[in-house]
């Protein structure tokens, strides 16, 4: 799936996301992705390998999605690459459409023309920061 970047491949992210679509949320992705998640292994190599990943997440939610907002947006782009840096929230929402749960990302996007006028993502980055005191995640962003 090509997106192009200034209509909206946030909102095909959210999208592909809340109805549990691992195949088009990766088609956002180029076939050479590299991600660092938050969760569980180190990084995944591929458009292939991501995807498995994306599955799995999809598979264990069970009857519940997952509602995304971004905040904070920013975005650079020139030469034919772009980064989006954003806190993202995560909110599993029942199948009665109540909010079960929710955990806030910090996420990197690095973008690149597909050549035909969209952008993929290349490279994908989450991460939360470590408290200092307990060495948790923190999963919650602190209100300014």
């Amino acid at each position: 799936m090509t997106v192009d970047w200034r209509v909206g491949i946030v909102e095909a992210y959210k999208t592909c996301v809340l109805h549990k679509d691992a195949a088009a949320l990766v088609g956002l992705y180029t076939e050479d992705v590299r991600v660092f998640d938050t969760w569980g292994v180190w990084s995944y190599e591929g458009a292939l390998s991501w995807q498995q990943a994306l599955e799995e997440w999809f598979g264990s939610l069970g009857t519940d999605r997952v509602s995304v907002a971004f905040d904070d947006v920013q975005v650079f782009e020139g030469g034919g690459a772009a980064t989006l840096s954003a806190v993202v929230k995560y909110t599993a929402v029942s199948d009665t459409g109540i909010a079960v749960r929710s955990l806030h990302n910090r996420l990197t996007w690095g973008l690149r023309n597909d050549g035909d006028g969209g952008w993929k993502i290349g490279h994908e980055h989450t991460s939360a920061p470590i408290g200092l005191g307990d060495m948790k995640a923190i999963l919650r962003r602190e209100s300014r």
